[in-house]
């Protein structure tokens, strides 16, 4: 990996860049969030080609490493020109694509991936690498997956009380703030359809309003802090008894992003290799806000 590539990462915002169109728009997306904050932006490709003889991985040539990185840079090159940043930065490195960017995160701002990929990026959301970094990365992480909605006003988060998403919270309530968005704070909760659960004297019924006044109160307490620290945002809660899922999904017409933990409690457990995130990752048409737990918590 080049040497000086940490310094071309350090609090800049990073864009993991191929041929795809996914990575284009999320380069354009990357650049405009730069500029508005003030931030570099760095473009940066992994070059790995696969070479095996007899199905024996052999390395390849130095000269042809070098006509890939040279090929590599010259599309950078070409991308930082349409973009609408002025300081912009490439590194093009000898590396595996989710090596390369979850390196870059330990010192990046933000890294920001597009849904799918080409060439070293491929299959960056639904494959190996978009999981891996998502996962992994210890800053937050951006999927592009569309252009929101030209009226679209605000971030969605889910909150369930854990550690993580208090982090997706505490993001999106900053990026809300920035950006003059409404956040939209969904709290999905679920019981048994049949509402009932066991006990020592046998089934008896779930006292489901008194779970639904628990949930309010939970939601009413993880918003507080983050609503005296954050005055100028406006909230709006959204309590609803259903899949979290569905419930961050449904809020995505008027929203500009939607933010997730990268774990959570009930619901949103194992968010981004669960099925909660990969539900949102899967299926959102607009920017996915990925935000790790700091590592001091998550160790």
């Amino acid at each position: 990996m080049a040497e000086q590539a940490p310094a071309l990462w350090a609090g800049r915002i990073v864009v993991g860049v191929d041929a795809s169109e996914p990575a284009h728009a999320a380069a354009r997306w990357a650049a405009k969030e730069a500029s508005l904050t003030g931030r570099g932006l760095t473009l940066a490709s992994a070059v790995l080609p696969a070479a095996t003889i007899g199905g024996f991985g052999i390395p390849p040539a130095f000269d042809f490493l070098d006509e890939l990185r040279a090929d590599a840079a010259e599309q950078l090159r070409a991308l930082a020109e349409q973009l609408p940043c002025e300081d912009i930065e490439i590194s093009v490195d000898v590396a595996t694509p989710g090596g390369l960017l979850i390196e870059a995160s330990q010192s990046a701002h933000l890294l920001v991936l597009g849904s799918r990929g080409t060439g070293g990026f491929t299959g960056l959301l639904l494959g190996s690498v978009g999981s891996q970094v998502a996962a992994n990365a210890e800053c937050p992480v951006v999927i592009w997956r569309g252009e929101p909605r030209a009226e679209a006003n605000s971030i969605v988060v889910g909150i369930d009380g854990s550690k993580n998403s208090e982090a997706a919270l505490g993001a999106a309530f900053e990026l809300a703030s920035f950006h003059g968005w409404e956040l939209v704070a969904v709290h999905a909760w679920d019981v048994p359809a049949y509402e009932l659960i066991e006990s020592p004297q046998g089934v008896i019924p779930l006292p489901v309003a008194e779970v639904a006044e628990d949930e309010v109160r939970l939601s009413a307490e993880v918003l507080a802090g983050h609503r005296e620290r954050y005055p100028d945002v406006p909230v709006r809660e959204h309590l609803v008894r259903g899949p979290a899922p569905k419930a961050l999904l449904d809020q995505e017409p008027g929203a500009a992003m939607i933010a997730v933990g990268t774990r959570g409690r009930g619901a949103f457990l194992s968010a981004v290799l669960g099925s909660v995130s990969n539900a949102v990752l899967h299926k959102a048409n607009v920017p996915v806000l990925v935000v790790p737990l700091p590592a001091k918590e998550g160790e």
